[in-house]
């Protein structure tokens, strides 16, 4: 457990905006209710370099992904979010971002695919990579709750 959250731990939860996503959210609510545990959401951000030229000068990729996930956390709890929840946005690909926050969870919550996803898939990358290399245990929450 974490000094930041005190004698709770935290359930890490990866959420990119996909309706699986909000699906994972609430799901880890759910989880860390039951447990006792804080809810961290965790957003990542990646400059679109070969686009960069194309871009508007005032793009900020970090403030567009913050908005999509702090849109899936409105869209999850209203106006009644979990007590403790906090929102971690870093720059860098979503699988390597969960992997690196699972370090010290008490576990990591995804939905089964997000944005990138094919119909038909049944897992996405992401949720397959990080189910592979977490540092804590990983729910990969199914359907749209």
């Amino acid at each position: 457990m974490t000094e930041a959250f005190g004698p709770r731990g935290r359930i890490v939860v990866g959420v990119d905006g996909s309706p699986q996503s909000v699906a994972a959210l609430r799901y880890a609510r759910t989880l860390a209710d039951a447990l006792g545990h804080a809810v961290e959401v965790v957003g990542a951000w990646q400059a679109r370099t070969s686009f960069e030229q194309y871009a508007p000068t005032n793009w900020d990729p970090e403030a567009d992904a913050r908005a999509v996930v702090d849109q899936a956390v409105r869209e999850a709890f209203g106006d009644e979010p979990p007590a403790g929840l906090t929102v971690r946005m870093e720059m860098g690909s979503p699988t390597q971002v969960l992997i690196n926050a699972s370090e010290g969870a008490e576990m990591l919550v995804v939905g089964t695919r997000g944005r990138g996803g094919f119909k038909g898939m049944l897992l996405g990358s992401v949720s397959t990579s990080v189910a592979s290399h977490a540092k804590c245990p990983v729910v990969i929450a199914h359907g749209t709750m």
